[in-house]
């Protein structure tokens, strides 16, 4: 497990590039056509730490595009009383698809310039190179069941859950696998359930 230092900085950093995204994101609805130095500036960041997260303006527009479209968990979830863990994540999920294929030429793009980033920075694996959306979603999908798990299990369900609900799967199941988004939202669907059945599973055990 990291030290609390450790967390801390990568904590940091993930807040850095969360804000470099968001000052792209402003002044592009500015209506401005900004460099890489202008949204640095507007983040309160040098240019060579914006470059450490992004290597081109390109690809820091293109993920700030899509920082924008990803599902806000308070919208996907409004009005909706339910408890019922499954069935919120399966609407997280298609949520989450339905912005997926929307963006789908965009989401490529994005997993190359994280690929070559990985690739620049393998000795800085604290250094982020995606943003991790998905989790808040997954957790505010989860969080009126969160009492009926065990600590340990509702962790290990959100990091499983992390495999099936984001940009992976659109990959796995169009490139890899070939099917279409009607099988793969089935399959989708019942690794869901499984795995909350499964986390279910652990925390009953533990309460014997």
């Amino acid at each position: 497990m990291p030290a609390a230092s450790d967390r801390q900085l990568s904590n940091r950093r993930r807040r850095t590039r969360k804000d470099l995204l968001q000052a792209a994101a402003r002044l592009v609805q500015q209506g401005r056509k900004p460099s890489l130095e202008d949204v640095a500036q507007a983040a309160l960041v040098s240019r060579a730490t914006a470059y450490r997260y992004f290597p081109n303006i390109a690809s820091l527009l293109n993920e700030a595009a899509l920082d924008v479209a990803a599902p806000d968990p308070d919208i996907v979830f409004s009005g909706d009383a339910s408890d019922d863990p499954a069935e919120r994540l399966i609407r997280a999920e298609v949520a989450m698809h339905a912005m997926l294929v929307k963006n789908e030429v965009s989401i490529r793009m994005m997993l190359a310039h994280a690929v070559t980033q990985r690739a620049r920075h393998t000795g800085a694996r604290d250094l982020p190179v995606r943003q991790n959306r998905r989790a808040r979603l997954i957790q505010t999908a989860l969080a009126p069941a969160k009492k009926q798990f065990r600590p340990a299990a509702f962790d290990k369900l959100v990091k499983a859950l992390a495999l099936f609900i984001g940009t992976e799967e659109l990959i796995v199941f169009r490139d890899v696998l070939n099917v279409d988004d009607a099988e793969a939202a089935r399959v989708k669907h019942w690794a869901i359930r499984a795995l909350v059945d499964a986390a279910r599973r652990q925390t009953s055990k533990q309460d014997r």
